[in-house]
């Protein structure tokens, strides 16, 4: 297949990416065709292929390489579990506000993943939980948190931090570090001893 005059590899790949991200997005994966794709990065249908094995591997590696961005961008840093459950509320409000897209896709698009693609993606998440899990139980063996279960509290910090994206807007009401401020302080009563 012959590329369109002027269409680059190195920039007509990652083209194609954001294109996926941008409608997936708005449209949901499933009323996403590869031909509305295709005709969002300027290319024809079949030169998709060259860049994507199919739909489905767009997805995945969206999904994926969002998981891994944020697993390679956050470590629990030294200190106290109260200090590290505030650096890790802050860090993730931030790093998910800049990110609406994946972060729609990557929670409202799992049930279109193909079981494999499904598997691996979770064990991702599950490492990302793991590490707020961690902190609280670091927290309640030191007695600074009262955690009835460090699973439940793990999931619902993270579905209330996470929900910022619903909401929020730049220039809106609240500035982000006003947002960052108010939910950490919720997290932390939350989780008092």
């Amino acid at each position: 297949m012959a590329r369109k005059q002027g269409s680059h590899a190195e920039t007509t790949g990652p083209k194609v990416r954001d294109a996926a991200l941008k409608l997936f997005a708005r449209h949901g994966f499933a009323a996403v065709s590869m031909r509305q794709i295709a005709k969002e990065v300027g290319v024809q249908a079949g030169a998709l292929y060259l860049y994507t094995p199919d739909k489905q591997s767009l997805l995945f590696e969206l999904m994926r390489d969002h998981m891994e961005h944020l697993l390679s961008h956050w470590q629990v840093p030294d200190g106290a579990p109260l200090e590290q459950l505030e650096a890790f509320c802050r860090h993730h409000i931030r790093y998910h506000l800049d990110r609406p897209e994946l972060v729609f896709i990557a929670y409202m698009e799992l049930r279109n993943l193909e079981p494999e693609n499904f598997a691996v993606i979770e064990t991702l998440r599950r490492q990302y939980e793991d590490r707020l899990q961690g902190i609280l139980q670091r927290g309640q063996q030191s007695g600074a948190f009262a955690v009835a279960d460090g699973k439940l509290a793990t999931m619902a910090i993270i579905a209330m931090l996470t929900g910022v994206n619903t909401w929020y807007r730049e220039g809106g009401r609240l500035a982000r570090a006003d947002v960052e401020g108010i939910y950490w302080d919720m997290v932390r009563k939350s989780v008092a001893a």
